[in-house]
């Protein structure tokens, strides 16, 4: 397709209105039989509106369906681009409006977050999704732009790394953060783009002084949503058994980890969480087993 006025793609012909410095509106017509000089049939509009420099909102109301929408999207995009100079249009679309994000992601735009509430729908408060397309983006039927699409779709899982490092007692270490009452593993959420165990590792730099060697792992556990936060899934290295001074080496950051304590098993009820409750124990007393846990508790067939 290439972005000529009118624009066609041999099916569809857009017809943009003159530019007026903040709108540009397309007519789309379906072409009839001798093509776009033949019998039209009328099917809406595309508008584009500028909102800042180099950027504009996108919508439009069409009948046809989805590959109409498609179309007339995809071609408009092009147009945008190519000829009013245009480096980002942006898509915003009700969030219970499956079929408008299907013509959003076909037609190159990736999903970028919500806005909650933002649209307001027969009195009720509708959440907003945002869809965005770069003039640099790689085009939407390429491997590698398709690709970018999908993966701005699909869901993203948080995933946690903590550390279990005991002592020969066999005792955990556990840390007393400033921002909550229960005492918690070493450890910390793993960065984007960085792999579990360089995130556990990096977690202890940052809170002890101390990176220990990860000897393994004891338990993958799925964590359900709670307290305000989205589900995750948890890997628990394996930190070593230690001699009971090295808590002596270790040096709290005193803004995060306030201080650290070697715990029995038998201490942990009442001060960690009943999360850690279930699962420290059962890792202390089979620590060369990998277990399988969800919300702490062992996978059964």
């Amino acid at each position: 397709m290439t972005a000529v006025d009118p624009l066609s793609d041999g099916e569809l012909t857009l017809r943009p209105s003159q530019p007026n410095g903040l709108v540009t509106s397309f007519a789309v017509v379906r072409d009839g039989p001798g093509g776009p000089s033949g019998p039209e049939d009328a099917l809406g509009t595309v508008e584009i509106r500028r909102t800042t420099p180099g950027a504009a909102l996108l919508t439009w109301a069409l009948d046809g369906g989805q590959g109409v929408a498609q179309q007339a999207v995809s071609l408009v995009a092009e147009y945008a681009f190519a000829e009013l100079g245009l480096e980002r249009l942006q898509v915003e679309v009700d969030i219970e409006l499956h079929s408008s994000a299907r013509v959003a992601i076909r037609s190159g735009f990736r999903r970028e977050g919500v806005l909650r509430g933002a649209a307001l729908v027969d009195g009720e408060r509708r959440d907003v999704a945002i869809y965005g397309r770069r003039v640099d983006d790689p085009r939407p039927d390429t491997v590698t732009g398709w690709t970018a699409l999908m993966d701005s779709t699909l869901p993203k899982k948080r995933v946690i790394a903590h550390v279990v490092v005991r002592d020969t007692a066999g005792r955990v270490l556990l840390c007393q953060v400033s921002y909550k009452k229960d005492l918690e593993l070493p450890g910390g959420v793993v960065e984007p783009d960085e792999d579990p165990a360089t995130g556990a590792s990096r977690e202890m730099e940052e809170e002890l002084g101390t990176a220990l060697p990860l000897l393994g792992v004891l338990a993958i556990d799925w964590l359900p949503r709670w307290g305000g936060w989205g589900d995750a899934v948890e890997i628990l290295y394996d930190g070593g058994v230690h001699d009971p001074s090295l808590i002596d080496r270790l040096q709290p950051d005193g803004f995060e980890i306030k201080s650290i304590s070697w715990r029995a098993p038998e201490e942990l009820a009442g001060l960690v969480s009943p999360l850690n409750a279930r699962r420290i124990p059962m890792l202390l007393a089979a620590p060369n087993h990998l277990h399988n846990l969800s919300n702490g508790s062992p996978i059964t067939s």
